[in-house]
């Protein structure tokens, strides 16, 4: 049976729920600290939920007091909340990279937010917006400054990958100490693209790839990325790509021998039943295991209207991730409680 049969097969059986706040968790970003596990995802201030055990999710508040950075609609016209954030630990401190975008747009802008710890009893905790990162301007740059993504790789250097439609998923090399793009090393590394993608023109459906995560296993690293429509309810075709390379900035083939940047990418996990668009994941490494976290649209929610492409839910869900024996990851069935 090849690997995309098992991921497929994965994705058939019935949709267990995770339990507590999880119904519209879009764009999860994950870590563990201390004994507790933290989701960071798309809403209004970058919302935040906590759990003990992985299966029962509670929400526990927001990054910022506001739905946006004061700075954001004034970078951004147009901009209603952050999008797809990521968190990450180094340099002694949480940072929290994070988008401001409208919907199909280029004008973007990945921002910064960085705190001591997560935890909201202590005395430290406070998030303190560092501002601008990254940015992308119509007719100017060949990318879209959303869906940051930070590796750390096995020489303690901090990347940041990015990306949406347009030129494909991107890299610079960051400053561990500022958490800013690196002066010493300002190349743009290219990630990943769709065969045919047009970087000026911008959008178009079955070009769409976005939604970049790295990590290291084993002496290589895995590029996961998401492919096609994300949001559009029930008729959402989201589903979750994988690459492999030996340097961090690529190039990341899949197991195919397909370049990324020319469109390749091993499937990983893809709707079935009634699990709609399963996409943009993170990746969490516990104990010698990994888990492969997401969000989906359960089928029953319906379809999005076109004026309307955020309106449906895209509710949290957790699967182990596997390895084959070739090196390959394979996504597991939903977990069905604690773990």
């Amino acid at each position: 049976m090849g690997l995309a049969t098992l991921v497929w097969a994965a994705g058939a059986v019935p949709v267990p729920a995770q339990v507590g706040d999880v119904r519209n968790v879009p764009d999860p970003a994950i870590i563990k600290a201390g004994s507790r596990y933290y989701i960071f995802s798309t809403g209004p201030g970058v919302e935040i939920r906590r759990s003990v055990d992985l299966w029962k999710w509670e929400r526990v508040g927001t990054v910022f007091d506001t739905p946006l950075p004061s700075w954001a609609e004034r970078e951004v016209p147009g901009t209603r909340l952050p999008w797809a954030p990521d968190i990450s630990y180094f340099n002694g401190r949480y940072h929290l990279y994070y988008a401001l975008s409208t919907f199909g747009g280029q004008r973007s802008v990945i921002g910064l937010a960085t705190n001591g710890t997560l935890d909201r009893d202590s005395s430290d905790y406070r998030w303190v917006d560092q501002g601008k990162v990254l940015e992308s301007h119509p007719g100017r740059d060949p990318f879209n400054a959303i869906d940051p993504a930070i590796v750390v790789d096995d020489q303690g250097r901090v990347w940041l990958a990015w990306g949406s439609f347009w030129g494909g998923i991107k890299m610079r090399r960051i400053e561990a100490r500022t958490g800013m793009l690196s002066s010493e090393d300002t190349t743009i590394y290219s990630l990943a693209a769709r065969a045919g993608v047009d970087a000026v023109r911008g959008p178009r459906d079955n070009q769409a790839i976005e939604g970049a995560y790295i990590i290291r296993h084993e002496g290589s690293y895995y590029l996961f990325v998401s492919f096609d429509a994300c949001c559009r309810g029930a008729q959402s075709t989201y589903n979750v790509r994988v690459g492999r390379s030996a340097a961090v900035t690529g190039p990341y083939s899949d197991r195919d021998g397909i370049l990324m940047t020319a469109g390749g990418g091993t499937l990983v996990l893809a709707g079935s039943g009634m699990i709609a668009g399963p996409g943009h994941n993170a990746i969490l490494a516990e104990g010698g295991r990994h888990y492969i976290v997401h969000h989906y649209v359960n089928v029953a929610a319906g379809s999005a209207s076109p004026g309307a492409p955020l309106a449906i839910p895209r509710t949290l869900q957790i699967r182990p991730l596997y390895w084959a024996w070739d090196g390959w990851p394979i996504a597991g069935a939903p977990i069905t409680g604690p773990q």
